[in-house]
């Protein structure tokens, strides 16, 4: 919730404007390369190696990895920090071509993301230190840690925007001061568990080799979302100013079952797969699997159904005050709809795709990667003429639906994974549960007008009445057709 405060407290300060699309881009940077260095490529390669060592191996030689590994990573980062701050207006051109030498975004995305590149240097180390966390089932400060981030940027809003020239470079420095918070609050958790890496960088050492041989071919596989919002950014770059910030808003929203749910339910089970791999045991392989893709359908689908029916509600009462207009409702509820037909699909790739990663099969999740992006450029260059902005968030929907489709008929082609008996109740189920959630809102939700001309208050408590009568619905709905949580 502190990341949807952050989120409206830049609309109210910046709206859609000029300030915000360089603000967007200059921070989606190096937000792409944490995916790959922090918790995406380099995650999935060094947890499952990291449980061979733990089972397979003594202390001593654990921890020598972890200081190995550490070094290597710290190394190659620092290299690429310094070329990425060098090298800034050229990286600002390769990702939003739009953005003209002529165009006041150009130089002002430059000057911001000199001062927010550096912040992949001290988020994947804290990615790191986070994945040794969780590898020793300490869920609970990894998952905290990245709110630190949103406390960094809320601060600089309110304290250093208003005493700079421009006042947006200050959500920069914000940016800035999150990395390294994030980072150094990681340390004590680590020294407690006695797994603080030391950083002595060595490619000598067979662990380190192992990760790197792993993490090539996963620097694009588990970063396949990322590279599609990437490429709607580099086709929105040429749309109307304001474009880049709708769709970031409308990401936000569509992003928060995905990062709270998925990402943490695939946290908790790539471990335990991993370990079920290394110890021969599929049949607990397949239920741990099994468990994992219930557990995400279960909010997925009806995450994907409310944020459709509630896309107006949820926009205006997020965002709509200060700089953010009616324009900038109606462009942002547009996006958030077509991103939300995407939802699922992606909530259940995060699950599949650890199927493959527990076993150290990288290159299979790679090559469907390939095809999705493939596909999302595809589908962009045909909608966003019609469609414009809304036609790349729908793109990236239908590609991250054909990666969930392709990576699950994979896992059971090349993999041998079945699914556990009662899947055709469970889903019918379910399906009971959304219909009772649609009945609901289609009887007590008001039209958007009705949300535009009242107050914040008024929208924040209907929309909280709104959809706790929605989520009991679909709650009835499923006690009702016979399933119970306790025997998920």
């Amino acid at each position: 919730m502190i990341g949807f405060a952050r989120d409206m407290l830049v609309a109210n300060l910046f709206g859609a404007t000029l300030d915000a699309d360089a603000f967007v881009m200059a921070n989606k940077i190096p937000n792409f390369l944490r995916r790959l260095f922090s918790d995406g490529a380099f995650s999935q390669a060094f947890v499952p190696v990291l449980s061979e060592y733990r089972k397979l191996k003594g202390e001593d030689e654990v921890q020598g990895f972890l200081n190995h590994i550490s070094g290597v990573l710290a190394l190659t980062l620092l290299i690429v920090t310094v070329i990425g701050v060098v090298a800034a207006p050229f990286v600002v051109m390769l990702f939003a071509p739009g953005f003209g030498h002529d165009d006041p975004r150009y130089e002002l995305t430059t000057t911001m993301l000199r001062i927010t590149f550096p912040y992949i240097l001290f988020v994947s180390l804290a990615g790191l230190g986070a994945a040794v966390l969780n590898s020793y089932d300490k869920f609970g400060i990894p998952a905290f840690t990245p709110v630190l981030l949103n406390f960094a940027v809320v601060g600089a809003a309110l304290w250093i925007c208003p005493h700079l020239d421009q006042p947006v470079v200050g959500l920069a420095i914000g940016v800035f001061i999150g990395g390294v918070i994030q980072l150094f609050f990681q340390i004590p958790f680590l020294l407690r568990i006695r797994r603080l890496p030391i950083p002595r960088p060595s490619l000598k050492d067979p662990g380190v080799r192992k990760v790197m041989k792993l993490m090539a071919p996963a620097l694009f596989g588990v970063s396949v979302g990322q590279i599609n919002i990437m490429i709607d950014q580099w086709f929105a770059s040429f749309l109307a100013v304001g474009s880049l910030s709708w769709l970031y808003y409308s990401d936000r929203v569509v992003q928060l079952p995905l990062g709270v749910f998925a990402v943490a339910i695939a946290t908790v089970i790539l471990p335990r797969l991993s370990r079920s791999h290394a110890g021969h045991e599929h049949d607990q392989y397949e239920r741990t699997l099994d468990w994992g893709l219930r557990s995400i359908l279960l909010i997925a689908l009806p995450s994907t159904l409310g944020l459709i029916l509630y896309s107006g509600p949820i926009v205006t009462t997020l965002f709509l005050h200060g700089e953010f207009d009616a324009n900038d409702v109606s462009m942002t509820l547009r996006s958030m709809i077509a991103f939300s037909f995407g939802l699922t699909g992606a909530m259940a790739t995060k699950i599949l795709a650890s199927g493959f990663y527990a076993k150290q099969n990288i290159k299979l999740p790679v090559k469907i990667g390939i095809i999705s992006m493939v596909a999302n450029t595809l589908f962009s260059l045909c909608l966003v003429w019609s469609l414009e902005h809304a036609g790349l968030a729908l793109a990236t929907s239908l590609s991250s639906t054909l990666n969930a489709i392709l990576l699950f008929v994979m896992l059971r082609k090349k993999q041998g994974f079945y699914l556990q008996p009662g899947w055709a109740k469970f889903l019918m189920q379910m399906a009971i549960g959304l219909v009772a959630m649609a009945v609901v809102w289609y009887f007590l939700t008001p039209d958007l007008s009705a949300w535009i001309k009242h107050t914040t208050l008024w929208r924040a408590g209907c929309l909280a009445v709104d959809m706790s009568a929605v989520m009991a619905a679909y709650g009835a709905g499923l006690f009702v057709s016979g399933y119970r949580w306790h025997k998920l």
